[in-house]
C-alpha cells in the first residue's frame, strides 16, 4: 500500500498537513490525491478541537500542479474522452477548492518552494500565505495550452486584483517571492528555514483564540466576497448572537476583566 499523499501531524490545536510526493514535486494528478485533501477538510471541520491548519509541501516544492508526464501519456485524471476528462476534473481536483472553501478552520500555506499552476491555485485556496525566499509562483496553464481548471480564475483576481491576475493568467509567466509580496499574493516572505516555523507561529496565534470565533469570522470573510452589505450584516448579526452565548466568549470576557490568561474549552 502506497504512502498517503497527505501527511498529518498534530501540535495541540494546530494541524500540519504536508503534501507528500517530493519526487513528483507534490503534483496533484490522481483522483485519490484530491479525495485525501477533501476528506481531510471534512474531518478537520468536524473536529472542534482543531483551531488552525498549516499546509506545506515535502521536499523543495510546494506543489507543481498537475503531472505533465501523465498529461503526455493521457493517464490518471487526464485519460479518456472529453466527457470522461470533464468528469475527472469535476470529481477529482475540483473537490479541493470546494472542500477548502467550506473548511471553517483557518488555513495557512507555508509555500516552501515553487507553487505552479494548480499549486498556485491551491495556495490561493488558503487564508494566509507565507512564502520562502526561494518560492516561485505561476498561473502557468496557458503555457501548456490549458486553462485554470480548478477555480484559479475565481480565486486569483480576488486576492491580487483583476489586472495582475489577468497578467499572470494570460502570460503564464513565473514571479518570485518578492514580486508575490508586492502583488499581495503572500503576506510575508521569510528565509527558507523559517517558512514552516513562521506559518506555525501564525497558526498558534490564531489557535490562541476561541475556535468558534475564528471559524465564524472566516466564514464571514468568505461569504462577504459575494454578498451585498445588507445580507452580510444579517449573517454577521446571527453569528454574533451565537457567539455571545458560548462558554468561550464568557471566559474571554472574564479573563480580560480579571487580567489573566483565558482557558478555552471549545464550548
Amino acid at each position: 500500500m502506497s504512502e498517503p499523499f497527505l501527511l498529518i501531524e498534530r501540535d495541540g490545536p494546530v494541524v500540519i498537513a504536508t503534501l507528500n510526493r517530493p519526487d513528483d514535486r507534490n503534483a496533484i494528478s490522481e483522483t485519490t490525491h484530491s479525495e485525501e485533501i477533501a476528506d481531510f477538510c471534512g474531518k478537520v471541520t468536524r473536529d472542534r478541537s482543531v483551531r488552525a491548519v498549516v499546509l506545506t509541501g515535502a521536499g523543495k516544492a510546494f506543489c507543481a500542479g498537475g503531472n505533465i508526464k501523465h498529461m503526455r501519456e493521457k493517464t490518471g485524471m487526464f485519460a479518456g474522452s472529453p466527457f470522461q476528462q470533464r468528469n475527472s476534473y469535476r470529481t477529482g481536483i475540483q473537490l479541493i477548492p470546494t472542500a477548502l472553501y467550506d473548511l471553517e478552520v483557518p488555513v495557512i500555506a507555508a509555500v516552501n518552494g515553487p507553487a505552479i499552476g494548480a499549486g498556485l491555485d491551491l495556495a490561493c485556496m488558503c487564508d494566509v500565505r507565507i512564502a520562502s525566499e526561494k518560492a516561485l509562483f505561476a498561473e502557468s496553464f496557458v503555457k501548456l495550452g490549458l486553462v485554470p481548471g480548478d477555480g484559479g480564475a475565481w480565486l486569483l483576481p480576488r486576492i491580487i486584483g483583476m489586472a495582475r491576475a489577468s497578467l499572470l493568467t494570460l502570460t503564464g509567466d513565473t514571479i518570485n517571492a518578492a514580486r508575490a509580496l508586492e502583488y499581495g499574493l503572500v503576506a510575508e516572505v521569510v528565509s527558507p528555514e523559517q517558512v514552516l516555523p513562521r506559518a506555525i507561529e501564525i497558526a498558534r496565534s490564531i489557535a490562541a483564540n476561541p475556535g468558534h470565533a475564528t471559524r465564524m469570522a472566516k466564514r464571514l470573510l468568505r461569504e462577504g466576497q459575494d454578498m451585498k452589505l445588507a445580507p452580510l450584516l444579517e449573517l454577521s448579526a446571527a453569528y454574533q448572537a451565537l457567539a455571545h452565548h458560548t462558554d468561550d466568549h464568557h471566559e474571554a470576557v472574564a479573563a480580560f476583566i480579571e487580567k489573566r490568561a483565558p482557558e478555552f474549552g471549545d464550548k
